[in-house]
């Protein structure tokens, strides 16, 4: 939006700052210019700053593991339509081959042009995990083959690995190194183990609670470690089918507030495909044809009503959950919060926290009232 200025106003804007009322957001050449008391009746209900989604499989008919250039304006619209702005397509377990063939694919589509959400990068989630492997298959057994890793692009930003694999810490040094956010999941590894890759520079605990072992108070295992270690963040599928209200606000209670991250963890359900296998819809979320939970289904603007609401999180930390933090833990810290600088990447929701209109550096995504312009 090449030298223009806008305005957006809200009855409620949500910065870092706190919720502001009545106020609005100056937009200048995709940037926030100023955040200000409104001069006249609010646009909108509620602001917000735009998603920042760590973990995308797909979305409804689309599967990032077999999506072509034709779907990218679909699964585009699909992320506009849930305030997601930046978004890391996740690659599950499967031949290094093909790992190697979607990356490439996903850079080539990283560069396209048109307004849209944006890729952040893309989240390796596998093939090196731990012994729970959840829908994964094919999980190789040994050691992390550490040549391979280094050889992928950088384009890959996040990788989640088993911290009992005999090179974990090895491996996560490594890429910690070259910038690369890891995370530990789908594992049994016990407390101390676990401790061992955080010092090693894991930062992130993927899906908390799910795949991982359960919380014991003889033998506190993976989990423990991440909740109570605060170099940690960790993720969460909030769809209220992967984890229950209560341990939603367990994770709330025990974590500071910019470790927490909400995730959709979704697949292309509709398509009855993940990666290469089967996933049919069944008690509410997809899964594997034997029952296991297969991703979800979840929308990013559903994880912040559903933390705010049922799991008692209230707006701000659900809000920074989907947006500040995720941003900030890969080091966007040019997006993911209401502030003069950042890049203007907005959402206006209504009171069900449905969104109405989603904005990537100004420029506005679905078919609705534009902002005023001066």
């Amino acid at each position: 939006m090449t030298n223009r200025r806008v305005t957006v106003s809200a009855r409620l804007v949500v910065t870092t700052q706190g919720v502001l009322g009545d106020h609005e957001l100056v937009v200048e050449d995709g940037l926030i210019a100023a955040v200000r008391r409104a001069g006249g009746p609010p646009d909108h209900e509620l602001l917000i700053a735009g998603g920042v989604d760590l973990q995308v499989n797909g979305h409804d008919d689309v599967d990032v593991a077999t999506m072509t250039a034709d779907q990218w304006p679909r699964i585009r619209s699909l992320l506009a339509e849930q305030g997601t702005t930046t978004w890391f397509p996740t690659l599950i377990t499967s031949s290094p081959a093909h790992v190697e063939e979607r990356l490439g694919h996903l850079a080539d589509l990283a560069v396209a042009g048109g307004p849209g959400p944006v890729i952040g990068g893309v989240h390796l989630e596998g093939p090196y995990l731990g012994a729970r492997h959840g829908a994964h298959r094919g999980v190789p057994e040994g050691p992390i083959d550490l040549g391979w890793l280094d050889s992928l692009p950088d384009l890959m930003r996040i990788v989640t690995l088993g911290p009992e694999r005999p090179n974990a810490p090895e491996a996560i040094s490594r890429l910690a190194a070259r910038g690369v956010l890891v995370a530990l999941g789908h594992t049994d590894a016990g407390h101390e183990r676990t401790i061992e890759c955080i010092d090693a520079g894991a930062r992130l605990f993927t899906h908390c609670f799910n795949a991982s072992t359960r919380l014991d108070h003889r033998e506190p295992g993976a989990v423990a470690a991440a909740l109570t270690d605060d170099r940690m963040a960790i993720s969460l599928i909030a769809d209220l089918v992967h984890v229950h209200p209560m341990m939603l606000d367990l994770a709330r209670r025990a974590k500071p507030a910019d470790r927490l991250i909400l995730v959709t963890d979704a697949v292309g359900w509709r398509s009855g495909r993940l990666g290469g296998g089967r996933v049919v819809w069944r008690d509410g979320a997809p899964r594997l044809t034997d029952g296991t939970l297969a991703g979800s289904a979840l929308t990013l603007d559903r994880a912040i009503a559903n933390a705010r609401g049922p799991a008692g999180w209230g707006l701000e930390p659900a809000v920074r959950a989907a947006t500040t933090t995720p941003a900030e833990l890969v080091g966007l810290t040019d997006r993911g919060a209401l502030e003069v600088g950042r890049r203007a990447d907005l959402v206006a929701l209504d009171t069900d926290l449905r969104p109405l209109q989603t904005w990537v550096a100004g420029t506005p995504l679905l078919p609705n009232v534009p902002p005023r312009s001066h």
